[in-house]
């Protein structure tokens, strides 16, 4: 009889919509867990039909669904860290809250929680229900381990602009007080050479910076640095490594992006996850 070899990884749970063309959502949460050496877990809230640049219908998965994917995989796997991306309407925010706080938190309550407030596409699409957001306040940004906001999503946050390093400085702060986690605040959207990031945690301010890597129109940015972040705290790293390893991987990422030419003659470009 052949050897059988056993084989373990860390266990990272995404809850997240589905990305047709791949690039986003589950798909790229899934892609970063395995090229960081973890194995994924998925609660799918929605079906997106979608390209990079255009986001043409949101399909949301019903809050029974939703609840009972979480709870199964919590009941049968070891889950070391959680994310969630994409969850659209305020039925599924709550849903969420609830199976974290009755599933997840249930089995641990140590286990990370990575929240990407994901409101807006990178096409400018909005991704979520407007009235949603009080109850993502509300309701799960107090479970998080980790917040990650755009300057978009953190300029809806706290009604105010963002258009230098010194207003993320504040705004950033602000975040912080407001809803007593940790803050990524991605400056990506910054004019600049470099694309600066800062995480406030406790009395820190830490800042993470790459070359802006120019002429690349892809989209899941968002997704693939905060499951590389989820990656990281599965896999035993503090949080401060964890921000620092993922903003290296998708710097990576984008700079060794796959490009591809529609049918109509577009140009479609694609992050690679595979490094």
């Amino acid at each position: 009889m052949p050897n059988v070899e056993t084989r373990t990884a860390p266990i990272a749970l995404t809850i997240a919509g589905s990305d047709s063309s791949a690039g986003a959502g589950i798909q790229a949460d899934l892609k970063t867990f395995s090229a960081l050496g973890v194995y994924g877990l998925t609660a799918v809230t929605c079906v997106v039909a979608e390209t990079p640049g255009k986001v043409s219908r949101i399909e949301p998965v019903s809050g029974e669904t939703v609840h009972e994917q979480i709870a199964i995989l919590a009941r049968n796997f070891p889950i070391a860290a959680a994310k969630t991306g994409l969850l659209y309407s305020v039925g599924i925010v709550e849903t969420v809250a609830r199976a974290i706080v009755d599933s997840v938190r249930k089995i641990d309550d140590r286990i990370p929680l990575v929240v990407d407030p994901v409101m807006v596409a990178t096409s400018g699409d909005l991704l979520l229900c407007p009235d949603a957001i009080a109850l993502y306040e509300s309701e799960l940004f107090p479970l998080a381990t980790l917040l990650t906001p755009n300057l978009d999503e953190a300029e809806k946050l706290v009604g105010e602009p963002i258009r230098d390093l010194k207003a993320m400085r504040k705004v950033g702060k602000k975040l912080q007080n407001k809803y007593r986690v940790p803050i990524l605040l991605k400056g990506g959207h910054l004019a600049g050479d470099n694309a600066v990031d800062l995480l406030f945690a406790d009395d820190k301010i830490a800042e993470f910076s790459a070359p802006f890597v120019r002429g690349v129109a892809t989209h899941g940015t968002g997704c693939t640095y905060s499951a590389a972040i989820t990656a990281g705290l599965a896999s035993g790293l503090s949080l401060e490594d964890a921000v620092g390893r993922a903003k290296k991987f998708v710097t990576a990422s984008i700079a060794q992006h796959f490009q591809w030419i529609s049918s109509s003659g577009g140009r479609l470009d694609s992050l690679n996850h595979s490094i």
